[in-house]
């Protein structure tokens, strides 16, 4: 804490400073608001080597050039992993959210994304793209920590290569998508109501080039809200759309061959998301996140039930795995 304060003390010199923490995120990452005069501020501590600053700083300057409104560095020392950002709120697009509101904020949430996609570079690079090996990467997760680590199964050699069968198909029909800029965790915790009605975002500092259609389900498939199938549908044909008249998607892909990338991108992603907020728990000590995972754990039995291809994964998870993690309620 010495280090903050000596940071602080430099920024803001003869000023007393006064820390709240606020709630973090599932990284190292701690945040806090403090107030100079009538300004408030956000202090960041991103400890290095766990968190990556200047990546940080780099996506927040390329997003910001991109037209998105995120949080203003303010001061920093990147090699200390301290931040000071403009203070964005504390209404998170989630605690609006609401059946007769729903429809609009994803509308408006879902437009932003265009400028996320127009995204491909910072001044560190070009983005980390999302390929074969991380897209497997991400799914092992699901067997370490998820069905190894938190339920205690065992798989056999068939199992095994069951699950890696089926996570090739995943991976290599998220790479049939067009590729784009992409937020990588874009959901309703991760926008900022501001006072003018607009969305801030935040979170954004693992952006990649990866599959097209990956934010847009991060947003309507949330890991901390569901929302029923009519609305999900609507939303993501009208996505679908948008992307047909910017010329993002060819004419020949079909709105059902649309309409299986993105199952099957938030198929990947919420086979990784299990793993992760298990890992959270076992490794971090960060329970808070095994309240959501019986929500994420169903849109995998969804999606596995409404494909054909995906019958053997399916049946597996089901007579396996649900009645374990059933077990543990």
């Amino acid at each position: 804490m010495q280090l903050i304060q000596s940071f602080l003390a430099a920024c803001f010199p003869g000023e007393v400073i006064r820390l709240q923490p606020i709630t973090g995120d599932a990284s190292f990452r701690r945040y806090f608001r403090f107030s100079v005069a009538t300004q408030s501020y956000i202090l960041m501590d991103a400890p290095t080597p766990a968190e990556d600053c200047g990546r940080f700083v780099a996506t927040q300057q390329a997003f910001a050039a991109a037209g998105l409104q995120v949080p203003q560095i303010v001061a920093q020392d990147i090699q200390q992993g301290l931040l000071v950002l403009s203070d964005l709120g504390d209404v998170l697009l989630l605690s609006k959210l609401s059946v007769d509101s729903a429809t609009t904020l994803y509308r408006q949430a879902l437009s932003q994304l265009q400028q996320v996609r127009s995204v491909s570079r910072t001044s560190a690079g070009p983005l980390p793209v999302f390929d074969l090996a991380f897209l497997l990467r991400e799914m092992q997760i699901f067997i370490d920590w998820f069905v190894l680590e938190h339920l205690k199964l065992r798989l056999d050699e068939q199992e095994q290569a069951m699950l890696q069968r089926h996570f090739q198909l995943l991976a290599d029909t998220a790479l049939q998508q067009p590729q784009a800029g992409m937020h990588r965790d874009y959901h309703a915790r991760n926008l900022m109501l501001q006072p003018d009605k607009t969305l801030a975002v935040i979170d954004f500092q693992d952006a990649v080039t990866g599959p097209v259609s990956y934010d847009a389900v991060s947003l309507l498939k949330d890991c901390y809200i569901k929302w029923p199938a009519e609305l999900v549908n609507t939303l993501r044909l009208e996505f679908y759309h948008h992307l047909l008249e910017q010329g993002e998607v060819s004419t020949d892909v079909s709105p059902q061959q649309f309409k299986l990338w993105f199952d099957w991108m938030g198929l990947q992603r919420h086979i990784k998301v299990c793993g992760i907020f298990c890992r959270l728990y076992h490794r971090d000590g960060k329970s808070g996140y095994l309240a959501d995972l019986p929500r994420v754990f169903e849109y995998v039995l969804e999606a596995t039930s409404d494909y054909p291809q995906l019958r053997e994964l399916d049946l597996w998870l089901n007579q396996k795995v649900k009645p374990a993690l059933e077990a543990m309620a």
